[in-house]
């Protein structure tokens, strides 16, 4: 009997092997982490106020950034203070051991303090955080501008390489998980699949 392997898990399959081989990293870099890798939080609950759980499909997200990053161990993770990132990472950390720094997300800092800490850190890094909180810290990393990632979309990763002497970091757009559903028309131009 064959099975067929579908884009996604060879697109994912390659992308473990880069990231297991360090074939992003820099190896000039020192004091700086040679990968971080990005995600908006999984699929949140409709109840729970401004600060909802994940729903049972935002858990299974959270196992398949785990599953995405098998080949890897952060050093680092990062979330903000809303619990949806943190439960995103509880796979990641429960399988690595490695308990997140959390960012306050209140403030108008949130940003450049995340991007501090993704600096301080060595290795790969992992930062979970929001719709419009992950493309603004992809460019406060060196990567270029984007817009915020669609509401409705959950499956997008970015795969950055920081760079040295102020030159543009790189950065790869990756999908994880469960594809996004259809996307709404307002979601045109906005970072999704």
């Amino acid at each position: 009997m064959q099975t067929r392997t579908s884009w996604r898990s060879v697109a994912l399959g390659m992308l473990g092997v880069l990231l297991a081989t360090g074939a992003f990293a820099p190896r000039d870099l020192a004091a700086q982490p040679s990968l971080v890798v990005l995600v908006r939080h999984g699929e949140k609950a409709t109840e729970g106020g401004n600060d909802p759980s994940l729903s049972e499909a935002g858990k299974a997200r959270a196992q398949a950034l785990a599953d995405a990053l098998a080949m890897t161990t952060p050093s680092t993770i990062i979330v903000s203070s809303l619990k949806r990132t943190a439960e995103t990472a509880v796979v990641v950390s429960a399988k690595t051991g490695i308990m997140p720094t959390v960012i306050p997300i209140s403030g108008a800092t949130h940003i450049a303090d995340v991007a501090a800490a993704v600096r301080k850190a060595t290795g790969v890094v992992l930062v979970v955080g929001h719709s419009n909180t992950v493309p603004a810290i992809v460019t406060a990393l060196g990567g270029p501008k984007l817009p915020d990632i669609c509401d409705a979309s959950y499956a997008t990763m970015f795969v950055l390489t920081p760079n040295a002497d102020g030159k543009a970091a790189q950065v790869v757009l990756a999908h994880y998980g469960a594809a996004d559903g259809p996307l709404p028309a307002a979601c045109a131009g906005m970072v999704a699949k």
